[in-house]
């Protein structure tokens, strides 16, 4: 079995290498991002073209990266005025990334650019800012249930993995639940001792704290972090009450708000808000969070790799389904959640400005095609075109008024394009 999970991402990032755009690739810690760097750099040597790597953590290459003038000079001894594409790994590192980009980008050379980092709010925003018209990012999110089974599979089945789902539904599950305890982080996937995943995931968890939030961040108090990190992890899809998380953490509402802003800001998490057009009936103020990674949601919550009972599997399928769902959405459109004064929820509402898909997430083996009465509700309310309740393997499609209702299947929700 070749020992990395081929990620699809590649490919998109590949196409844009033709691009004079510096490309950047973002993401949680371990996500993949410096194996992505190096397999677009094979590549390109295979075709013959000039690469060079270099990165912010290695010493040797410290003095080459320290000034721009340094950098220029480096790339002109090894290139002249030649074509290359030009690595650079832990951008994060460099105070002000996106002026030290934006100033070599500037002076126009024939060198494409490709650089990487995770855990800065210097690399999200202020690069973003700084490298207007200049740049694309690409975000590399944990790896996805089909990039796992493929992995998983030895990708006997590449291009083909809907079929394997229809004929291999016991597998198909037994992978599922695999995937729900341990999540995505390629280290963790490839592992296959339990006690080495614990080691790993426990060591990716403190770096995340210890390098990304205390040192990039200088958050100065990481004990309350994890704290509240773990209360989260047993928060993943409910409403967020601040003052009682605050509370229960020891801690001021608004410092509370600082660390979700920097633990979202640092690709751990995803908070997400309320669809709402009735002022007084519907929540409108409320947020709650998902886990980028179930993995590291599990381990701060205490269950990495133990979860067994069908409520902490449901609540972590949830998590699951949105985490497919931001790799299926596109443009403007955005993830939210309804609920009602009166206690009616949706789980997910996709808002894509002229039009709303309302779904439910159900981890059950379906047998009957009952629309929940709070789906039903907003149906009534909003009258969608189509409404999704994903579920463990019952397929099926009624209609309620001009509405059609579709249950489906966890992979084949996963497997077709459906926004």
């Amino acid at each position: 079995m070749d020992y990395k999970v081929h990620r699809n991402l590649f490919d998109e990032v590949e196409k844009h290498l033709k691009q004079k755009e510096i490309t950047i690739i973002s993401g949680l810690r371990q996500t993949g991002k410096s194996t992505l760097l190096h397999q677009l750099k094979t590549k390109l040597e295979k075709e013959n073209q000039n690469t060079i790597f270099l990165n912010f953590d290695f010493d040797g290459d410290k003095k080459f990266l320290q000034t721009q003038e340094a950098l220029v000079n480096k790339l002109k001894f090894e290139f002249g005025n030649e074509k290359a594409y030009v690595f650079i790994d832990e951008i994060q590192r460099r105070e002000n990334a996106g002026l030290y980009l934006k100033g070599i980008y500037d002076l126009n050379l024939p060198y494409k650019f490709i650089v990487s980092g995770s855990g800065s709010i210097e690399l999200k925003e202020k690069i973003t800012e700084s490298l207007l018209g200049r740049k694309r990012v690409f975000e590399l999110l944990p790896v996805n249930f089909s990039e796992f089974v493929d992995y998983k599979t030895d990708y006997k089945y590449t291009n083909r993995l809907s079929d394997f789902f229809e004929y291999e539904p016991e597998k198909t599950d037994l992978f599922l639940i695999e995937y729900l305890n341990y999540g995505g982080l390629p280290r963790i996937v490839t592992e296959t001792s339990k006690q080495e995943k614990i080691q790993l995931i426990n060591e990716i968890y403190n770096s995340y704290i210890d390098r990304d939030l205390v040192s990039l961040l200088n958050i100065n108090n990481p004990v309350l972090f994890k704290n509240i990190f773990r209360m989260l992890a047993a928060m993943s899809g409910r409403l967020l009450n601040y003052s009682e998380l605050a509370s229960d953490a020891q801690t001021s509402v608004q410092t509370l708000k600082n660390y979700l802003y920097f633990a979202e800001k640092t690709y751990s998490l995803k908070i997400i808000n309320p669809y709402f057009n009735n002022l007084i009936k519907e929540i409108k103020k409320s947020s709650s969070p998902y886990f980028n990674d179930i993995g590291m949601m599990n381990y701060a919550a205490g269950k990495f790799g133990n979860l067994a009972n069908e409520q902490d599997l449901g609540f972590v399928f949830q998590n699951f389904i949105f985490n497919e769902l931001r790799n299926k959405i596109q443009g403007n459109t955005e993830i939210k959640f309804w609920r009602t004064s009166d206690k009616a929820e949706v789980d997910f509402i996709i808002d894509k400005i002229t039009e709303t898909i309302p779904i439910e997430i159900k981890f059950k083996h379906l047998k009957k095609d009952t629309v929940p009465r709070s789906l039903r509700s907003y149906i009534q309310k909003y009258k969608p075109k189509i409404a999704l309740i994903v579920n463990l393997s019952f397929n099926k499609e009624i209609k309620i008024d001009n509405t059609i209702i579709r249950f489906i299947s966890y992979t084949k929700f996963i497997s077709e394009d459906l926004f």
